[in-house]
């Protein structure tokens, strides 16, 4: 039964460390760096908590930490786990699903991802201000455990405006360039046709990845709050004048990483 796999992840990561975490942080592709700032670490490989999947995306560390930054307790997860991969929606999204059960209560998720709108450019940062799910899937697809959450919940604010409010403050302080937007989920491995772009850019998307929107799914639905803030890595297909690589995306992501890191942690002192 679902609610038994968590139940025993979670057990299992309290019996690795005494810490237990109000704050979760999905770190996408390039931006696990942010661990470094954290303090009283405790590193759990995901091969080694039950139940949990494996990435395998480069640039995925694939572990667990749980540590300190400032006077809050965080769980960060270094990699996540993606439709295309092969992974099913409940285990895309299961280690939100173990961090509501370790006590956790607010979510950032980053990820690398392209840019639709043409004021953008690579290497700006976004928050998301709502996404626009193109899997065809849902995470929540299938029978509801109402010790979880509600059958139907509310995605009017995904993304938190509390939270977005304390972003901006954090990059007021820092000085620091943002960018607002509408981010579309994208199933890949593939990267977009210019065709594709052309029809997410008219239903008002603006980047496209391929992660994310599952997991704020999930955690919505487990009544947490959600902020989230992208890298544009590259414009999407029919914009970029050059062809896409991954090699580009992790490049781009990794200069970045410093300015998003600065950016976190700024934020999670304010919510201190």
């Amino acid at each position: 039964m679902f609610y038994d796999k968590i139940k025993e992840s979670a057990e299992f990561i309290q019996r690795q460390t005494s810490q237990r975490p109000v704050l979760g942080i999905i770190l996408g592709s390039g931006l696990g760096s942010l661990v470094d700032m954290m303090e009283e670490k405790t590193v759990l490989p995901y091969g080694m908590i039950p139940n949990f999947p494996k990435s395998h995306v480069e640039g995925h560390a694939g572990n667990l930490v749980i540590g300190r930054i400032g006077s809050l307790t965080i769980a960060a997860m270094q990699g996540r786990f993606h439709f295309y991969e092969g992974f099913e929606m409940k285990e895309v999204t299961y280690p939100i699903y173990v961090m509501k059960l370790l006590g956790v209560k607010k979510l950032i998720v980053t990820n690398a991802c392209g840019g639709i709108n043409r004021s953008f450019q690579p290497g700006d940062l976004m928050i998301l201000t709502d996404y626009i799910n193109m899997l065809g899937k849902n995470s929540l697809i299938g029978e509801n455990d109402e010790r979880l959450g509600v059958r139907f919940p509310d995605m009017t604010e995904a993304y938190s405006k509390e939270l977005i409010a304390c972003a901006k403050d954090a990059a007021g302080r820092l000085k620091l360039d943002y960018q607002e937007g509408v981010y579309a989920i994208f199933p890949g491995p593939c990267y977009e046709t210019a065709a594709e772009i052309r029809a997410y850019a008219a239903l008002g998307a603006d980047a496209i990845g391929m992660s994310t929107v599952p997991e704020t799914i999930a955690a919505n639905y487990l009544g947490m709050k959600v902020l989230g803030i992208a890298c544009i890595t590259n414009m999407a297909t029919g914009i970029a004048a050059e062809k896409h690589t991954h090699e580009e995306v992790m490049r781009i992501a990794n200069e970045s990483s410093a300015k998003l890191c600065s950016w976190v942690k700024e934020i999670i002192y304010s919510l201190s």
